[in-house]
Formats: C-alpha cells, structure tokens, sequence
C-alpha cells in the first residue's frame, strides 16, 4: 500500500487546504482556478481506478467499487463548481463556501473506501457536518434558515438513532468489521438483536438517500437553500449513502428479514415521492420529491441482494446523478438572482434557450425511463435483478410509479416547448453551456453504452457478493 493510490482523496485534500489558505486571506478569485482543478481531480480518479490495497488495520479498503465511487464524486464535485462559475456575480460564492463544498466531497470518499462501522460513521458525519453549514447560506433568506435547522434536527435525529443500532450490532456480533459481519447469520432468528440493529443503523444512511421515512427534509431543503447548494445536496452525498448500502447489503441475502424491511420501504417511497411531485409548482421542490422516489428505485437492487443487483443500484446511482445534474444546472441557469424557478418560468424556454430546452428534456426524458437514456438503462438492470431473486411485486410497484412519474416530469418540457412566454432571451456564457451539454451528452452516451460503466459497477458487485 503507498501514498499514491490515495491520490484522489489527497488531490481533493489538497484543494479544500488551498481553499482555506484563500479563504484565510480574503480572495475572491478562486473560481480562475478552481473548476480547472476539479477538473483535474476527476482524471487523477480515472487513474486510480485501478488501485488495490487495505490501511489503517483493514478499516480503509480500496477496491473496485470504492475506486469507482470515488470517479464519480469527483466527476459531481467538479460539475457543481463549473455550475457555479457562471454565477460570479453571487456574494455568496466565496472561498469558505467551495472549502465547505470541497470538505464535504472528500468526507464522501473517505467513506466510500471505509469498510468498518465506526469508520462509516465518522466518515459520514465529516461530509455532514459541512452541510450543516452550507444549507442556511442564501443571503436574508428565511427559506434557507428554516431549511437549514430542519437538515440539522433530522441529522440529529437519525445520528443518534443509528448509533443505536451500531451498539446492538456490537453487542450482537462483538465486531464492527463488515468482512467478519458478513460471515455470520443475519436471519432473525439467529441473531434478533443484530437484525434490529443494522436496521437501525442504515437509517443514518437512508436519511443521506431520502428514502421513506427519512425523507421529510428533502423537498423543503431543496426549496429553501441556494440552487448551487441544492444542486449539491440533491445529488453527490446520495453516492455516499448508495456505496455504504451496496457494502452492507452485501451481508445479506435474498428475502430475509432486512431485504424485506428494504423492500417495502423502497416500494412506499416511490409511491409517495411520486404522488407528492405531481401537485408541486416550484421545480426545485419537484426534483425534492423526485429524489424520494428515486431512493425507492435504488431500494430495488438492494433488496435484490445478488451480484446483479447490487451492480445495478451502483449504475443506477451515478445516472441519477448525471441526470439530476443537468436538471439542476438549467434550474441554475434560468433563475433570476438566485430565485426559485417555478414551472412557468420554464415557459417558452424553447425560444428563449433552445439549448437549455433540449438540456432539460433529456434529463427528464432519463428521470422517467425512457430510451434511449441513462435513466432507462439503470431501470432494465434494477427491475431485471429484482425480478430473477422473485420480488415480482416490487418489479410491479415499480412500473407502476414510473407510469405515474411521465406526467410531471414531462409536464417540464411540455412547459418548455408549448408554453408561451414574453420574457427575453437568456444571455448565457458559452463556457457555462458547455458543462450542460456535456451532462446531457453523457446521459444519452450511459444508456446507448452502457457497458464500459456497468462494467466496473458489475465488477464492484462481483467483488462483493461472488
């Protein structure tokens, strides 16, 4: 084991000590340097792909799936930072803000190589405790402080509850190793006290993903924060929360008493994040919701429990962030000084921003599942895995919800393309679009190709539960 194969988690240290060092000194200019920087962090994740090793008497593993995790953080890390480069006119923007951002990702990979429980737990709380910070920032806006105490009192909340659980499972099983709670019994009639422990311990977890009933938070979080924050919060910590739950599900196996727990709450949190997003105006309260429903999916490969399915929750996690990223960015780039868009701003979009319009209509085309996007890719494996272990009824459910889904968010490009508007064009910086066109390109490049992905997450999956 050397330094070197820790270079992601040390080029993204090295960024949030730079940030500190100009945050220390007052300048503003960090956004000349910084995209470029996180740019750079995303290749030197490519190359560490490959890196193998254990540290820290085995609580820190670099592996197929942390490796790719990692990939995808720091490709998310640097999407928001070049989302934000095109607000320099925002006072908020500063060098504290992005060392929070930056402190926050590198928590996240720091808990995607973690591989013992109380390692997950301080991990998780680094990459926590920023947000707390980060989430009331808006300027005199009374949505984001009520946004940030709720974050803060449910943090707390499933915090406590989740070490909880973390005292029943050592008490259970007088070790917090993952590799050595994989090679005991977790059926409920071996070991009670531990099965009623780790799922009071993946609540912490669930609370990162918004999935029922830890999802109270999100669509008021999303509505009251700053959109460069939101667009943060609603996807990159949820990566964190998938790789530490694609771990644990590992353990397990199908219909057991915890597959089953997952199972039903992945099936109420896409009914009732679906039935919420329908009545919603604010877009960003829209997506909120969307993110519960979508922690549902996710719910399916987990449950499922196989090789394939855990595959399939990590492809599925990085196209959700890839499409949620491009909804974000035009929510980004269509608010006016920083204001919450709401559907009928979206009106007209097509004349005012055609690009933003194409933008959007992909990333809702691959919210829904349709082909030949990301978001349709990620579903096929889902539902596939879910079906070869028998949660027939759960494959239903989940079909059913995606019916449901179509009407709201195509309601965005409807809105987008047969509105009508008298608002004038949007002047938008050629270097901003580009990150959207990338975004947008990647999500229909993922669902046409989707091996060379599927590929390493399979890898990841295989690696875990052979």
């Amino acid at each position: 084991m050397t330094i070197f194969k820790l270079l992601p988690e040390l080029w993204l240290l090295g960024i949030v000590c730079a940030l500190f060092v100009a945050s220390v000194r007052g300048s503003r200019r960090v956004m000349s340097w910084l995209p470029v920087a996180a740019g750079i962090g995303v290749l030197v994740a490519v190359a560490g792909l490959s890196s193998r090793g254990e540290m820290l008497y085995a609580t820190y593993k670099l592996d197929a799936l942390s490796q790719f995790f990692k990939l995808a953080i720091a490709f998310g890390f640097a999407v928001v930072t070049g989302i934000a480069a095109g607000k320099k006119d925002s006072r908020d923007l500063t060098p504290d803000y992005f060392m929070l951002l930056a402190l926050s990702a590198w928590g996240l990979m720091l808990l995607a190589s973690c591989v013992e429980l109380v390692t997950l737990y301080l991990a998780l709380e680094l990459s926590s405790y920023s947000l707390y910070a980060l989430i009331p920032l808006r300027g005199q806006d009374r949505r984001a402080a009520e946004a940030g105490i709720k974050y803060i009192l449910f943090g707390a909340a499933v915090t406590a509850i989740a070490l909880f659980g973390l005292s029943y499972i050592m008490a259970a099983k007088h070790t917090t190793y993952i590799a050595a709670l994989a090679a005991s019994s977790w059926s409920f009639a071996d070991a009670p006290l531990a099965v009623v422990g780790l799922t009071l311990f993946l609540a912490g977890f669930f609370y990162k993903l918004a999935l029922f009933p830890f999802h109270f938070w999100c669509p008021d979080v999303y509505q009251g924060t700053k959109n460069e924050t939101a667009a943060y919060v609603a996807t990159i910590p949820k990566l964190g929360a998938v790789v530490v739950l694609v771990r644990l599900a590992a353990i397990l196996t199908p219909h057991m008493e915890v597959t089953t727990i997952l199972a039903v709450l992945g099936a109420i949190s896409m009914t009732g994040g679906n039935l919420a997003a329908l009545v919603q105006r604010d877009v960003k309260r829209l997506l909120g919701y969307s993110s519960v429903a979508h922690a549902g999916y996710i719910m399916l490969g987990l449950a499922a429990g196989s090789a394939a399915g855990l595959a399939a929750s990590a492809f599925y996690s990085l196209a959700y962030i890839l499409m949620n990223l491009a909804a974000f960015y035009v929510v980004c780039t269509i608010s006016k000084d920083g204001e919450n868009p709401s559907l009928d701003d979206l009106d007209g979009l097509y004349r005012r921003a055609p690009a933003l319009a194409m933008i959007l209509a992909v990333a809702a085309f691959s919210l829904v599942g349709l082909p030949p996007t990301a978001g349709f890719t990620g579903k096929l494996f889902l539902l596939s895995a879910a079906w070869d272990q028998g949660f027939y009824w759960l494959v239903i459910v989940a079909v059913l919800n995606t019916a449901i889904s179509i009407y709201y968010y195509l309601g965005l490009v409807r809105h987008a393309y047969t509105g009508e508007s008298d608002a004038p064009a949007l002047a938008i910086p050629k270097g901003t679009l580009v990150f959207g066109g990338v975004l947008a390109a990647l999500v229909l490049l993922a669902g046409i190709i989707p091996a060379p992905l599927y590929d390493l997450a399979a890898l990841a999956g295989t690696q875990l539960h052979p």
